[in-house]
């Protein structure tokens, strides 16, 4: 099935391990210089192709979200479409056709994005994503995806790190882009109001 939209079209991507890209982890880096990236995509697949972005940080303190739906580029295969990952997110197939092209949606990332690192809980999928919408969108690859949890053993300990990590699992986890970039930065926001209270 082909979609009559103006997208343009890419090669090819293979999925590939991310877990060397964080040796340029700062250790006590400034947690607003990080940006936590979340898709939710058409299926699990090595062709899957991202249906939502996500996009959360720390802004004075306070998390702050982008998101927005994804329309599929024409280049990608409708095949690809699982009814089990759609199960999970809860995203009809007809709402992704009536998102925002692919092109527009990659524009505004980087706008939001701005110079931010990225940081996911799964690099390696959220690599794969963000490459199929850049390379749909001939824009130039965002990276590395550092991963969320190296970075915040690399930020916080102690108690600090007990609260991060009691924050996230206390939060539903809803499968949908924003919340869920927005649950792991809630984390951080946690970690450090602890660590300011410990400091005053």
């Amino acid at each position: 099935m082909q979609l009559n939209m103006a997208c343009t079209s890419y090669g090819a991507i293979v999925e590939r391990d991310m877990s060397d890209n964080t040796e340029n982890i700062e250790k006590k880096a400034a947690m607003s210089d990080y940006a936590v990236i979340d898709f939710e995509a058409s299926s699990l697949s090595s062709e899957s192709w991202p249906i939502e972005i996500g996009l959360s940080w720390l802004d004075e303190g306070e998390v702050r979200t982008w998101s927005s739906l994804i329309r599929p580029s024409r280049s990608w295969s409708l095949d690809d479409w699982s009814d089990e990952s759609a199960a999970v997110h809860r995203i009809p197939i007809e709402i992704v056709h009536a998102a925002p092209c692919v092109d527009v949606v990659a524009a505004r990332f980087f706008e939001v994005l701005g110079t931010r690192q990225l940081v996911s809980d799964a690099p390696v999928f959220e690599t794969h994503w963000l490459t199929r919408m850049t390379e749909a969108a001939d824009q130039p690859a965002k990276g590395p995806v550092l991963d969320f949890h190296r970075v915040s053993f690399a930020n916080f300990s102690g108690l600090a790190l007990d609260l991060l990590y009691e924050t996230i699992e206390r939060k539903v986890v809803p499968h949908r882009a924003g919340p869920d970039s927005a649950r792991l930065v809630a984390g951080w926001r946690r970690a450090l109001a602890h660590h300011e209270d410990h400091l005053s």
